[in-house]
């Protein structure tokens, strides 16, 4: 490895503001949308198509995004209609307005189970959590306060920011050739932050469109979930870092879902592998006495939770606790409160 080689590299210093754009290759707009919440973000992409555009993520469906969205459509998007709408996971901040460009006649490009999940979890809403999941956050040890509340509190809606989805899509698969924006693509799937992750490979240039399988500078959350209890994202995620290795090119320029544009990648996708094992090994060592999922909240973050961000917390803390548990380096039981033990060995 050269001195060059390994590092990560960010061409672009800031990214453009709402309703803004800025050009990252012959014909494709770097965009950005907020979220409101934390990582505030979410990074969409478009391709010119010539008479029409190609647009990669959408982020959040709400008021907020639907105008600036109408102010790139007639700024940067210079009233170009959008053709097509490419997903690269059900995620609302990626999924939010595709139903939305659907219904101003664009097409639908995903994965089946993004396709899938997505529209069965807008037609899943509730007003209460239902009692599966609030077994499964008995079980996963919930602070007991915080259980009493979100136990009559109405629960996030996947509905509640994307939009309704079309009854048919046009599916992406893994090894799929994919003209976007004039340039061909392949297709690779990745899992672990979320199933059938697309991610698209560039036959032409250097460029790569990563969505959140490929980040820079922070890692995406691997949850377990009420729906899938005894989940193991942590070994799709490390066998999905190691299986993308074999693609990815110091040279690429990757365009992520969050945060800026990189290059680096092989650096990268070693850092994203070793930021999890790291994390075993330090929950391994604090599993030394029984702990329920909620009290292993430190070796794993390296700070306190706050009450905002505890949800997705104890998602990724069951998530660790799964592998281990599941790869035979901690055993697992019930407690007198219903709440599982966690142990190594």
């Amino acid at each position: 490895m050269t001195a060059a080689e390994g590092l990560i590299r960010y061409p672009f210093d800031e990214p453009p503001a709402p309703g803004e754009a800025h050009e990252v290759a012959e014909g494709v707009l770097w965009l950005r949308l907020p979220l409101p919440m934390a990582l505030d973000h979410v990074n969409v992409y478009a391709f010119d198509e010539g008479d029409s555009w190609t647009i990669l993520d959408t982020g959040f469906d709400t008021r907020k995004s639907r105008d600036i969205w109408e102010a790139i459509l007639s700024g940067p998007l210079r009233g170009k209609p959008v053709g097509r709408v490419i997903i690269t996971h059900y995620h609302p901040d990626h999924i939010g307005l595709a139903g939305w460009f659907v219904a101003h006649e664009a097409t639908l490009a995903t994965t089946r189970t993004s396709w899938l999940l997505a529209r069965m979890l807008t037609l899943d809403v509730h007003a209460v959590p239902p009692e599966e999941t609030l077994a499964f956050f008995r079980r996963s040890g919930m602070d007991p306060a915080l259980y009493e509340q979100r136990r009559t509190e109405r629960p996030f809606n996947f509905a509640d920011c994307v939009h309704s989805l079309p009854a048919g899509y046009d599916r992406i698969v893994e090894g799929q050739e994919i003209k976007i924006g004039g340039r061909s693509w392949v297709t690779h799937i990745g899992h672990g932050h979320a199933p059938e992750h697309a991610t698209f490979w560039s036959l032409e240039d250097n460029l790569v469109i990563g969505g959140d399988q490929l980040l820079p500078s922070i890692s995406p959350n691997l949850g377990v979930y009420a729906n899938e209890p005894e989940a193991d994202p942590v070994a799709e995620w490390l066998e999905s870092c190691d299986r993308l290795s074999n693609f990815a090119e110091e040279d690429h320029f990757v365009l992520g879902g969050h945060k800026l544009p990189f290059t680096g990648l092989p650096t990268r996708l070693r850092q994203l592998a070793d930021n999890h094992v790291g994390a075993l090994g330090r929950l391994l060592d604090h599993l030394a006495e029984p702990k329920r999922g909620g009290e292993c909240f430190v070796p794993l973050f390296k700070r306190e939770i706050g009450y905002g961000e505890y949800g997705m917390a104890l998602a990724e803390t069951i998530a660790h606790l799964n592998h281990l548990h599941q790869t035979g380096r901690a055993r697992r039981w019930t407690g007198e409160d219903g709440a599982y033990r966690w142990q190594a060995g």
